[in-house]
């Protein structure tokens, strides 16, 4: 199989501190992959690198078989960072917030058909119905859920989440498992950075944990704590902005600490 994603000894060193320490993670393609890992374990930081957020000290990344850089084919990843508003100080309806993620570089308008590319991606999250509502009018879940109905719009090979369902509610979280149950099901390739793997559960194929910027685990996903595998326990977490030097929130995983 082909690497969608391929980081050898990807070292990051921000203000001083050594955040990630000789990093490899792969994802090959049409493999769903989870990055798991405590507050401070350099989840967010890695998956910053890994799209040239952030810059390498040192190592190598690959993505759809390109050395990170202009020869990436940009238009052919979608990438949703961690949890930030879909709302912006100029008014904008859920439809127009998702048609940007048709532009890029050397696309500065829509393509033909992009209505109905927008109604698509917005369908797989669960909210056609709103393509004309303007975001602000929408909750927080349903915001975040418009941020990757554009990463999906362009139908990437390669889908890059940060912490999708931190904080949202459990109907978006459900909405979500689903989205992710289909791009699966078309072989997409999929990195998604967790809190703990919840209704997700069912579709990682492999999980990757962090521990002090280290990889301590590339396997079979860890099985949830006791607390955390109930069936009535919604995986409902805060998230906080205001992130500590390795990007990461304040919520660490359980069952995974320093």
């Amino acid at each position: 199989m082909t690497a969608a994603v391929l980081a050898r000894g990807v070292r990051v060193v921000l203000g001083g501190n050594e955040i990630l320490r000789g990093v490899d993670v792969t994802a090959q393609d049409g493999e769903v992959v989870a990055l798991l890992g405590a507050n401070g374990s350099g989840k967010s930081t890695f998956v910053r690198a890994l799209v040239g957020a952030v810059p390498l000290t040192s190592g190598q990344v690959e993505l759809l078989g390109r050395p990170l850089g202009p020869a990436v084919r940009w238009e052919r990843i979608g990438y949703v960072p961690q949890r930030v508003s879909a709302a912006t100080g100029v008014p904008a309806t859920a439809g127009e917030v998702v048609t940007s993620g048709l532009l890029h570089g050397r696309r500065l308008r829509p393509p033909r058909r992009s209505r109905t590319a927008v109604r698509d991606a917005l369908e797989l999250v669960g909210l056609a119905d709103r393509v004309d509502r303007p975001v602000r009018e929408l909750s927080g879940g349903q915001q975040q859920r418009v941020l990757i109905a554009r990463a999906l719009v362009r139908d990437p090979e390669l889908l890059v989440l940060d912490e999708p369902v931190a904080g949202v509610d459990l109907t978006s979280q459900k909405a979500f498992a689903s989205t992710l149950t289909t791009l699966a099901a078309r072989g997409r390739t999929v990195l998604v950075v967790l809190h703990e793997l919840g209704a997700l559960a069912p579709l990682v194929q492999r999980a990757v944990v962090l521990r002090h910027g280290a990889v301590v685990h590339d396997g079979a996903p860890p099985q949830p704590t006791r607390e955390h595998g109930g069936a009535d326990h919604d995986h409902v977490h805060p998230h906080d902005p205001a992130d500590d030097l390795a990007g990461e929130g304040p919520v660490g995983l359980r069952g995974w600490g320093p």
